[in-house]
C-alpha cells in the first residue's frame, strides 16, 4: 500500500522508509514525536504501532483535558465528587482528576496574588451488596482496597464516602435494605431491574455530593460505554431522551454531571491502566441477560471489526440537539480562567429553547415530552413515568403498582407529585387560554 503521509496507518510499511517530497521519516518511529519506538499492543488496535508510551499517554490525557476545559468541567472554585467503582475508567478519571488538582496546586503555590483558589476533589464509593448478595463476600475486600487506592495518591488528600446503596431510602438499616430488596424483586424484566438499580445508584451519588457540598459529579463514562447506550436507549424506546444522556454536561440533576472521558474508548484506557500500573477491581455480579449486556455484546464485536464503530456510533448520535440543561448553568465568570471561557465560546453547543420541560420520568429521571403522556390517569405514578419505564419496570396490575409505589424512595415520590402539579398547572392553562392576554396584548 502506498503512504502518503507521515500517519500512516496501513501497518504494511513498517521498518520502511517513504518520501513524499520531504525528508523521508522513518516510520518505525512514534508518529507523534518522532523520536522514540512505539508500542505495539497485540490487541489489534487503531493505535498499534503507531505511538510511544509518553505520547499515547498524553494523548489520552489531552482528550481528558480539552473535555474539562472546553465545557468548563472543573473550575477553580469548585468542589468536584468522582464516582469511583475500581473500574478501569473510574480509575483513569480518578488518576486523571488528581493530576488536575496537583498541577493547580502547584500553580497556586507558584503564583503571586493566589487569585485563584485551587478545586477539592472527594471519591464516591456504592456498596451494592444489598442488590447482589453475592458481592457480600468480596465487598469487605473491595472497600479496604477502595480506601488504600485513594490514600495511595499524593497530596492534597481526597475524602472517601463508601455509599450503601439502600441509603436512597434514607438510611443504611436492615429496614432500607430489605425495602431495597422487595423493590427490585418487583419487576420481573431483567432489564427494567438493572435499568432501576443503576438509577437507585446514581441517586446515592447524588445524596452524597449534596450531602456533602460538592457541585460536581465526575463520572467515567467513555465512548465504548456510551456507544452501548445509544443503542439500547433506540431498542427501549428512548430516543426522545437519548441526547440528554450524551453530552459532556447533564445538569438534570441536583449536582450537575460530568463525563471527561467521554471521547476516550475502552481500550485506550485500559491500555493506559497497563502502562501506568493503576490497579483496578472488578466485582463478580451474577451473569446479565438482558438488553444491556446483549447490546454491550454486539458493540464489542463491532469494535473487534473495526475499531472506529464505537465513535462513530456516538459521534452520529451527538448530532441531535442537546437540551438545555446539557451545560453548565452560568455563573459568574470571575473564578473561571480565560482560556476556559475562550473555549466555552469556541465549543458552544447549539441549543433549542422549545425543547425545554419540566417534567422528568421519577424512576429514570428522562425528559419526557407529549407523547409520554397517558391516557389513564387513574394512577399517578403510572402517569408521570416515561413509556419505556411503564413497560419494562412497573407492574401492570394495580395492586402490584400501588405496592411498587410504596416501596419508591422518597426522592422518586416527590418527582410524582412534581409532575401531577405541572400537569394540573398545565391542564388549567388548557382551559383559561382564551381568557389570556398574549405577550403583545394590552388589556383594554
Amino acid at each position: 500500500m502506498a503512504c502518503n503521509s507521515s500517519g500512516c496507518e496501513s501497518g504494511g510499511c513498517y521498518g520502511r522508509e517513504k518520501d513524499n517530497g520531504r525528508k523521508a521519516v522513518d516510520v518505525t518511529l512514534c508518529v507523534k514525536c518522532k523520536c522514540n519506538e512505539p508500542m505495539t499492543f497485540g490487541d489489534g488496535g487503531s493505535d498499534d504501532g503507531r505511538f510511544c508510551a509518553e505520547c499515547f499517554r498524553s494523548n489520552v490525557y489531552g482528550k481528558f483535558r480539552l473535555a474539562v476545559t472546553s465545557h468548563a468541567m472543573i473550575t477553580p472554585s469548585d468542589n468536584v465528587l468522582v464516582a469511583f467503582s475500581g473500574g478501569s475508567s473510574s480509575r483513569v478519571a480518578l488518576q486523571f482528576v488528581h493530576e488536575l488538582q496537583v498541577k493547580a496546586l502547584k500553580n497556586y503555590e507558584a503564583s503571586r496574588d493566589r487569585s485563584l483558589p485551587v478545586f477539592g476533589v472527594g471519591v464516591a464509593f456504592v456498596d451494592e451488596s444489598a442488590a447482589y448478595p453475592a458481592l457480600d463476600g468480596g465487598m469487605s475486600d473491595a472497600i479496604a482496597w477502595v480506601r488504600s487506592t485513594v490514600l495511595s495518591l499524593s497530596p492534597p488528600g481526597k475524602d472517601l464516602h463508601v455509599v450503601p446503596i439502600e441509603s436512597v431510602f434514607g438510611s443504611d438499616s436492615v429496614e432500607a435494605r430489605d425495602r431495597l430488596v422487595k423493590l427490585l424483586d418487583s419487576v420481573s424484566d431483567e432489564t427494567g431491574k438493572e435499568d432501576l438499580l443503576l438509577h437507585l445508584k446514581m441517586l446515592s451519588l447524588q445524596k452524597v455530593a449534596s450531602e456533602n457540598g460538592y457541585n460536581r459529579l465526575v463520572v467515567g463514562s467513555c465512548t465504548s460505554r456510551l456507544a452501548s447506550h445509544v443503542l439500547t436507549a433506540t431498542v427501549k424506546g428512548r430516543g426522545y431522551s437519548l441526547s440528554a444522556d450524551i453530552q459532556h454536561v447533564d445538569a438534570r440533576w441536583k449536582v450537575p454531571i460530568v463525563l471527561p472521558l467521554r471521547d476516550c474508548v475502552w481500550q485506550e484506557i485500559t491500555r493506559l491502566c497497563h502502562l501506568d500500573g493503576l490497579k483496578t477491581v472488578e466485582l463478580a455480579r451474577h451473569p446479565q441477560s438482558g438488553i444491556n449486556d446483549l447490546v454491550s455484546s454486539f458493540v464489542a464485536l463491532l469494535q473487534e471489526e473495526n475499531p472506529s464503530r464505537e465513535c462513530t456510533i456516538v459521534r452520529t448520535a451527538a448530532k441531535l440537539t442537546p437540551f438545555y440543561f446539557n451545560k453548565i448553568p452560568e455563573t459568574d465568570d470571575s473564578c473561571v480562567p480565560m482560556a476556559t471561557q475562550r473555549r466555552l465560546k469556541k465549543f458552544n453547543l447549539k441549543y433549542d429553547g422549545s425543547m425545554t420541560t419540566e417534567a422528568f420520568c421519577p424512576i429514570c429521571n428522562c425528559p419526557l415530552n407529549g407523547s409520554d403522556s397517558s391516557e389513564d390517569e387513574s394512577d399517578a405514578l403510572y402517569a408521570a413515568c416515561c413509556s419505556s419505564c411503564r413497560f419494562q419496570i412497573l407492574p401492570q396490575d394495580g395492586s402490584s403498582l400501588e405496592q411498587f409505589g410504596s416501596l419508591l424512595p422518597h426522592h422518586m415520590i416527590s418527582q410524582v407529585k412534581h409532575h401531577q402539579k405541572v400537569d394540573s398547572q398545565t391542564y388549567l392553562r388548557e382551559k383559561i387560554k382564551d381568557c389570556l392576554l398574549l405577550d403583545d396584548e394590552e388589556a383594554v
